[in-house]
């Protein structure tokens, strides 16, 4: 799916589907396609997947008609340019908690290459570029999805105001901050947390744009509750932690079979 069908379902209502990667092996592309997702979430921010090996993924991801879609490390415009001259098709940026932090991202997202003062202008004042420009920078963005995480206090009342910047294509929920964040870490079933999360997804459909939560460790039964209240970015699960969770199942149950001791595994989270 190119970034440009991601725009267009988010903003419809429809929903897309994808999963998180961080594996970088070559084999591994074959492995997501059979899956039948329309994006893979590669996350840099918590892994170490450098320029170099981030750029392979995506243009590989990108010609079997997957959407890359990278979070970058920070809310930062200059990393999200990278990731995109990289070849990914859109961003999700971490820990948004303003909409200045959002409209420089717009910038760079959307209106790139402008750049410096003639961009900060452009978006404070929302002046025209001129057509012959406007039309290059509509034309060259046009493939390209802006995401931002949503994981604090901060960012939900921030967010009446971030969703005023229409260029906004989509909000991801970050549970594991979130919950840090509302001091009640990794209470995903708390009335609290699950209060936030329904604020979040009601409002941010209510603005037209895309929403959804990425909870790693697998949990359909919340996912599917938060489907049903709207959310229409479906990223389930992670490799990383699909590997952990069945593989540990597996190898425990021979260890039992065989009468050897399993080992207790149950405080190694991997949070991404």
């Amino acid at each position: 799916m190119k970034g440009s069908e991601i725009i267009s379902r988010l903003r419809s209502g429809k929903r897309v589907y994808g999963t998180l990667t961080v594996s970088t092996s070559p084999m591994w592309p074959d492995v997501v396609k059979s899956l039948g997702v329309d994006f893979v979430f590669i996350d840099t921010e918590h892994t170490p997947i450098d320029r170099d090996k981030l750029s392979w993924m995506c243009k590989a991801y990108r010609n079997m008609n997957i959407a890359p879609i990278v979070r970058i490390p920070s809310p930062d415009p200059y990393w999200a340019t990278m990731a995109l001259d990289g070849g990914a098709c859109g961003l999700i940026a971490p820990y948004v908690e303003s909409v200045d932090q959002v409209k420089e991202l717009v910038g760079a997202v959307k209106h790139k290459p402008v750049k410096g003062k003639y961009l900060k202008e452009h978006l404070v004042s929302s002046n025209s570029f001129g057509n012959t420009l406007s039309n290059y920078v509509d034309d060259i963005n046009k493939e390209n999805v802006l995401i931002i995480n949503i994981e604090s206090r901060e960012g939900i009342r921030s967010l009446p105001e971030i969703l005023k910047v229409k260029e906004l294509d989509g909000v991801l929920i970050g549970p594991h901050d979130l919950s840090c964040s509302l001091g009640i870490p990794e209470n995903y079933q708390s009335q609290e947390f699950i209060q936030a999360v329904d604020t979040i997804i009601t409002k941010v459909r209510d603005s037209g744009k895309g929403a959804g939560i990425h909870m790693i460790y697998e949990d359909i039964e919340s996912e599917i509750n938060w489907l049903k209240k709207g959310a229409n970015i479906l990223l389930h699960g992670a490799d990383l932690i699909s590997f952990k969770v069945h593989m540990s199942d597996a190898i425990d149950k021979l260890k039992k079979a065989a009468g050897d001791q399993v080992m207790d595994n149950t405080s190694e989270n991997i949070n991404i």
